[in-house]
């Protein structure tokens, strides 16, 4: 996956529409010191796709500088058949919404280079596509989802070692015997929670023959700073290995 290298093509793009940082942050509901940041650290992955129709560019190429920066699918047609950019029209226009969601890539890294100590974050540049009808049919917010990939095996053999997969932030009440992303003292998670009297959680794993069920009092959940990332509704398995074909 390529390089996130929007922020000069962000920039410069503002510059030629003559739009102020103020002006744009308004259009997208955020503060103007984050439209500034990405002049530098290049447009967030969740919003690449919203800020370039709002620029009536192509999303991949205001990421990475790749392919036609013209954006066919903000082309609008009259009655006559003759063809109008978007961006040329004054007024209202329609756009086409995208058929994916561009949800942004977290992963679990050391806090400083040799240390022990590791925390959820997320990987700049990276990102994952999913369906948009997907997260809408299960009443996701966009902006609340994201990737991480699996580690270990505890979910074995329902959730595979290295699989992607999406989470809810938008949704870390618990309800049991669901699929949760916890970070625990900085280590990243994945295990059925369940609900126990006096505010107690158990977590489980599907291989429960390797990881034995852990259950966490209030006082420990605090200590070892124990936090519900969010709901895990996708997840994607990649065979590892090709079957060999007989008779050949």
């Amino acid at each position: 996956m390529k390089k996130n290298t929007s922020g000069p093509r962000f920039k410069a793009l503002l510059g030629l529409a003559n739009i102020t940082t103020t002006g744009f942050a308004d259009f997208l509901n955020t503060a103007p010191q984050n439209v500034h940041n990405w002049f530098t650290r290049g447009v967030p992955a969740h919003c690449m796709e919203e800020v370039a129709r709002k620029l009536s560019v192509n999303s991949e190429w205001l990421k990475t500088g790749d392919g036609p920066k013209d954006a066919t699918h903000l082309r609008l047609h009259d009655e006559s058949g003759n063809t109008f950019d978007a961006q040329a029209i004054r007024g209202v226009y329609t756009v086409i919404e995208p058929t994916d969601v561009e949800l942004p890539l977290y992963k679990e890294t050391a806090t400083a280079p040799g240390s022990g100590k590791t925390h959820v974050v997320e990987d700049p540049g990276q990102s994952i596509r999913l369906p948009r009808s997907h997260l809408d049919s299960l009443e996701i917010n966009h902006a609340d989802a994201i990737c991480i990939h699996m580690i270990g095996n505890s979910m074995a053999e329902r959730i595979e070692d290295g699989s992607t997969l999406a989470i809810d932030r938008g949704l870390t009440q618990i309800v049991d015997g669901e699929i949760y992303a916890i970070e625990h003292d900085g280590m990243l998670r994945i295990r059925y929670l369940h609900r126990m009297p006096g505010n107690a959680l158990r977590l489980r794993s599907h291989n429960r023959a390797e990881h034995p069920d852990e259950i966490f009092r209030p006082a420990q959940i605090e200590e070892q700073n124990i936090r519900v990332l969010g709901w895990v509704f996708w997840w994607s398995t990649l065979n590892k290995r090709r079957p060999p074909v007989p008779f050949l």
